[in-house]
């Protein structure tokens, strides 16, 4: 099969690869559509903590939707030709974390890899909880929103949002717009701060109150506390960045006893300064989130049914397989929200 795969960091080449086969419980699925992410873009620049580099093996990518290819022994929720919405992950049940409801940080996180490529084989443990029938009116564009929504709710339910609350989203990449979007939907007054007229712009498409243009604002977190009552910061803060200095910004953002969400992973190795007096003394929450659990995929695969993100909104551009670096590059660029990889 026709795959795309990144050998090291910054080549990415298209090769031609084995195509896999469904073990027990296993699905092969066919790839309609798979997305570009900001993820895709940290692993081609600096590798990744969890997605290895693929030696020529593996393809890259992991949003994507498509057609049931083949299917492994003791399958019985699919049939080959169905339309399905995959998610990446699966916890393993087994492990401590698990065993304590903390599915994202799973010892034994299962994981589909490589929606880059003609096919992808998905794991039993996905099979039975995170891959989902399409209705026939929702396109398998939509449907590859999947993920990166997964993880944005998973945040924002985690952000213990109320009605009527104050929110910023520092970052308004992918993941920062779908998490100011759920804000709304959870009944919160959203800020929205980037430097980008297109995230901006979309931001507003999808109902931010709200507009920090940072590049008409030389104080980030001034430009939000004069937004609040009486300039005393947002009741939750979310940072989507990944950049340590906006983590430290977020934290300077929230209201005496407000929530500090920091969602955006940095590169390994870096740290950040808390001030150890804001923190005491205005009993400030600060949370580090990652990934999603089922519950949360669930959830957000009902929000896309719902019509909530619609895909000309979130989706920019569509390549073929054989341009995907053009894909990726145009998203690392900031001229697109998210690109799609037309696979077949």
């Amino acid at each position: 099969m026709k795959a795309a795969v990144l050998n090291e960091a910054n080549d990415l080449q298209i090769m031609t690869l084995d195509k896999p086969k469904a073990g027990p419980g296993e699905i092969i699925m066919e790839v309609r559509s798979a997305l570009t992410c900001g993820t895709d873009v940290k692993t081609f620049k600096r590798g990744h903590p969890t997605i290895p580099f693929g030696g020529n093996k593996v393809a890259f990518g992991h949003e994507g939707s498509g057609i049931v290819h083949e299917i492994g022994k003791g399958v019985e929720k699919f049939k080959v030709g169905d339309r399905i919405a995959a998610h990446n992950t699966a916890p393993c049940h087994s492990c401590y974390y698990c065993q304590v409801g903390d599915y994202s940080m799973c010892d034994d996180l299962k994981q589909m890899r490589g929606t880059w490529a003609e096919y992808v084989r998905i794991p039993a443990e996905l099979v039975q909880e995170t891959v989902f029938h399409l209705p026939n009116e929702l396109s398998f564009r939509q449907a590859a929103l999947l993920e990166p929504l997964a993880c944005a709710v998973y945040g924002v339910d985690l952000s213990e949002i109320q009605l009527g609350d104050l929110v910023v989203v520092n970052g308004c990449g992918p993941i920062g717009l779908m998490m100011m979007k759920c804000a709304k939907l959870k009944g919160a007054t959203t800020i929205a701060c980037d430097f980008t007229d297109i995230r901006l712009d979309t931001a507003k498409k999808l109902g931010a109150d709200y507009i920090v243009d940072l590049k008409k604002t030389s104080d980030q977190v001034d430009a939000v506390r004069q937004l609040t009552p009486f300039g005393r910061g947002v009741d939750v803060a979310i940072e989507a960045t990944g950049v340590p200095e906006v983590w430290e910004k977020n934290m300077m953002m929230a209201r005496k006893g407000g929530m500090v969400m920091e969602f955006g992973g940095c590169k390994p190795g870096t740290t950040i300064t808390v001030d150890t007096k804001l923190l005491h003394y205005s009993q400030l929450t600060v949370k580090g989130v990652y990934h999603t659990t089922p519950k949360h995929v669930g959830m957000a695969f009902e929000l896309i049914k719902r019509g909530e993100f619609p895909e000309d909104v979130l989706i920019n551009d569509s390549y073929s397989l054989d341009h995907a670096l053009d894909a990726l590059l145009a998203h690392a660029n900031g001229e697109v929200i998210k690109n799609e990889i037309v696979i077949s």
